[in-house]
């Protein structure tokens, strides 16, 4: 029987085991009774939301699993699923939906500079490109490779990006990571066993429930998680996305300034090639010196600039069209393709490599998406982008219609001599801000990457104070500064960088398809005819792009390629040397039997103080703690395991950051907490403030343990046994948070080897009828043991820093030893350290090295 636990849900039905719940302002997920995120027990909230309402609670049977155990479905907010982003009313899908109109028309007119720079400086470069594969021997071609631009264009940029894929963001952030974020969320393939069930009731997962209607997607999710090939195989499609975009990011400013510049050959007949190099040089480094001054500030630059260009891009095309040849209307007509690749065959099939560079930058406006919002976007994009960019290349072609021989610099021959340096410059301007949009987007999908264990950790500086999207990396920004000069000297000529540029986006675009393609199976559960219309089009449309860049590899443009490869590889052995590490460590975990037996002085001198022991176990005693008792002299009279943990949401709330549990009896005053991160939270707290929050969530959490114990000892004359009380009926407030009602804390179990852990509850409860003599012991035990923790934090804290560094075993395959021993070692040395976000002095930190043998 199902008890319901509120009108409003009306529309449940049972069909197979699965449940079909009918409802737009609330949503149910299962949830197992016997759950346990830590060794024993649910964790406890230190931070609940004061005053909330509970989530009403059902209680069914299970006929299906074996062990008989109970289920729940908790009741929780509106389901937002990505595809509904900004049209749920009260939905928060980022930073921006709360602005002002006027704010929002702001935002929409600095995308301009921050997002559509690549995409906008396309027209300086694309036809030069496609000509020179593909050389014009009458009308007929400028006819068909201006119908194929413009439909590339309108498939690529609008229909696929615009109108799809910006609906597959993560609570309004994009990019590869993004895409594999949402995918975690929503089925278990990340490959890094941290997973805890709490994580589920952060706020941000949003999950739905199963329904007759969802068992195509609950197929998939099975078949996912069951499978480790799939696992793999969908982590490194992730991995390689990830490697081209910032493949992307170093050829992109490559093209945009060299083309940009270029222009003066056309402008002064002396300038040669090495001088046009030259001056690019000059360019990027002062492109990529300005890059710390961030998004908003340089957005409020740009976008004016951007603006100008876009007008300019138009009126130049109307007034082509008005002097040269209007007919060029007709290459809306998708036939002229047909006779382009009926003329010239295989030169024509060359030439899609040039044509694909109208379309460069539409990844930009999805991995860009963090800074602005989708709305901001697409209205920027289709009213003002779109319509410019269109006039732009119908421009040309006009031209070219009449002047056959001036392909070489198609955009800037057909710009009117009157108005020649004011175009050049403003070009050249918007080439160095198109340039910087795959900057800003490499930025993104670098910090998602180490948020989620794929890169290593890197100095991340916030430019806003108001937007926690906006991010600066020193490293990455000089290193693309450096090889985006390597490939502006080996290459100069713009047409083998179009080429590699081509590789880049083609591969991005890809990986994109691909995975928004699960998301649609997956997440969105829509018709199966229109998911494989999107991936048969968009997907076999860039493949055949993909073969043509391909062929002519040998040009030069493998040097992007061999780049992408080794991105690849460094991400792939981070992930895969993190896993083994964290798997290694879950292995050789402390018992707990050993710490019962060395008793509550745990076997040395328990010294006044609070020790934060760093680790990245979320469940168990690491085994560094061990290590700890046998090389130092005496341990704190406090000891908590501090573990940061990263889910894949963009946002944690504050008020659902910490976890605490107790790890040992309360004599031993030992304690669990887990510092729960999305990979877009800002962690800018210093040494201070991030004790001061700990020491008080811990507060917090004594208390409600406390409170928990009076209930537990109102409790034990109306039970039969401690293990019905501990099963007893569980309220979910909305943040996720357990209250328990009569729950006994499970410390009184002695016949079990399992970690003891108290559970623990995240709202004020108010204590049923009990005797004095109860609530006085229960409130000298609070009193006595809050004291002690003040006491301890008045003799100071010490971070206890547990470096655990890894090494294949000699019996290990030689790769195996290489990837562990060299150079997955070389990274972790050379990498940013969790503790570095909190600036501890030495004399308050204390290291210890262990090694494990893989």
């Amino acid at each position: 029987m199902v008890e319901m636990g509120s009108e409003r849900e009306k529309n449940i039905e049972n069909n197979g085991g699965l449940t079909a719940i009918d409802s737009i302002e609330s949503r149910w997920v299962f949830q197992d009774e016997y759950d346990s995120d830590m060794d024993s027990g649910d964790h406890g909230t230190a931070d609940g939301d004061e005053g909330s309402t509970p989530r009403n609670e059902l209680e069914l049977d299970s006929d299906d699993d074996d062990d008989n155990a109970m289920r729940k479905l908790i009741r929780t907010g509106p389901r937002i699923d990505s595809f509904d982003a900004l049209e749920l009313p009260g939905a928060q899908r980022n930073d921006f939906d709360d602005v002002s109109a006027g704010r929002k028309i702001l935002l929409a007119f600095q995308t301009l500079g921050v997002v559509f720079g690549d995409v906008g400086t396309s027209p300086l470069y694309t036809f030069s490109v496609m000509f020179s594969k593909a050389p014009v021997n009458g009308n007929e071609d400028v006819l068909g490779a201006l119908s194929l631009v413009l439909y590339t264009l309108i498939l690529i940029s609008l229909v696929k990006y615009v109108l799809i894929v910006l609906w597959a963001n993560d609570d309004g952030e994009g990019g590869t990571f993004a895409l594999y974020s949402l995918l975690c969320r929503h089925a278990k393939v990340n490959l890094l066993p941290n997973q805890l069930a709490s994580d589920a009731r952060v706020s941000g997962f949003r999950l739905k429930v199963p329904s007759p209607e969802l068992e195509r997607s609950l197929k998939i999710k099975e078949r996912l998680e069951a499978s480790l090939t799939l696992k793999k195989l969908l982590l490194m499609l992730v991995l390689a996305g990830t490697a081209m975009v910032i493949a992307d990011g170093v050829v992109t400013p490559a093209m945009s300034v060299m083309s940009a510049v270029g222009g003066l050959r056309v402008g002064v007949s002396g300038v040669k090639q090495d001088q046009v190099v030259m001056i690019s040089v000059a360019f990027l480094v002062i492109l990529f010196s300005v890059q710390k001054y961030g998004t908003s500030k340089m957005g409020h630059f740009v976008g004016p600039a951007l603006f100008i260009w876009f007008c300019s891009l138009g009126g130049i095309g109307v007034y082509n069209l008005i002097k040269y040849d209007s007919s060029v209307w007709k290459a809306f007509n998708p036939v002229h393709i047909y006779y382009y690749f009926k003329r010239n065959s295989t030169k024509a099939w060359y030439s899609l490599g040039g044509c694909i560079l109208c379309a460069t930058g539409s990844e930009a406006m999805f991995a860009d998406l963090c800074y602005f919002s989708v709305r901001s976007v697409q209205l920027t994009f289709v009213f003002l982008v779109l319509p410019c960019l269109l006039l732009g290349y119908l421009g040309q072609a006009a031209y070219l219609m009449e002047n056959h021989a001036d392909t070489t610099q198609a955009f800037f021959s057909s710009v009117p001599s009157g108005v020649f340096w004011p175009v050049f410059l403003i070009a050249n301007v918007a080439a160095l801000i198109a340039s910087r949009a795959m900057t800003t987007a490499t930025f993104s999908c670098i910090k998602q990457s180490t948020a989620l264990g794929c890169f290593p950790r890197l100095k991340i500086i916030h430019t806003s104070r108001k937007f926690m999207g906006q991010i600066y990396i020193p490293v990455m920004n000089w290193f693309l500064l450096a090889l985006s000069l390597v490939m502006v000297c080996s290459i100069s000529s713009i047409y083998e960088i179009g080429n590699a540029y081509g590789i880049a986006e083609l591969g991005v675009m890809m990986m994109t398809t691909i995975l928004v393609t699960i998301v649609m199976l997956l997440i969105w559960q829509i018709n199966i005819i229109i998911v494989l219309s999107f991936v048969v089009i968009l997907l076999g449309l860039e493949l055949i792009f993909f073969s043509s860049v391909l062929w002519s590899v040998g040009d030069g443009s493998w040097i992007i390629l061999v780049f992408a490869v080794v991105l690849f590889f460094i991400m792939y052995i981070w992930n895969y040397g993190s896993k083994l590490k964290y798997e290694t460590e879950v292995k050789q975990k402390m018992s707990m039997d050993l710490l019962r037996e060395l008793g509550p002085n745990l076997g040395t001198i328990r010294a006044p103080g609070i020790g934060l022991l760093y680790n990245e176990l979320a469940k168990g005693i690491p085994a560094i703690f061990g290590h700890f008792l046998t090389t130092l002299p005496a341990v704190h009279s406090m000891i908590i395991f501090v573990c940061i943990k990263y889910i894949p949401v963009p946002v944690v709330p504050q008020n659902e950051r910490f976890l605490f549990c107790r790890v040992c009896p309360r004599g031993y005053h030992i304690f669990r907490c887990i510092a729960r991160y999305g990979y877009k939270d800002v962690r800018k707290e210093n040494q201070q403030a991030f004790e001061q929050l700990l020491i008080e969530s811990l507060e917090k959490f004594i208390r409600r343990d406390a409170q928990e114990r009076s209930l537990e000892s109102d409790g034990n004359d109306e039970s039969d046994s401690e293990e019905e009380q501990a099963f007893s009926r569980v309220l979910v407030a909305p943040n996720g948070s357990v209250y328990s009602l009569g729950v006994p804390l499970l410390s009184d179990f002695k016949d079990t080897g399992k970690a003891v852990v108290e559970e623990s509850i995240s709202e004020e409860l108010k204590p049923g009828p009990s005797s004095e003599s109860l609530l006085s012991d229960a409130e000298q035990s609070f009193e006595k043991e809050l004291s002690f923790l003040r006491k301890a934090k008045e003799s100071g804290v010490v971070y206890l820093l547990g470096h655990g560094n890894i090494r294949a075993r000699k019996s290990s395959w030689f790769i195996k030893k290489l990837f562990i021993n060299y150079f997955y070692a070389f990274l972790r040395k050379n990498c940013r350290r969790e503790i570095a976000n909190l600036s501890v002095p030495h004399s308050h930190l204390m290291q210890v090295g262990m090694t494990y043998m893989v």
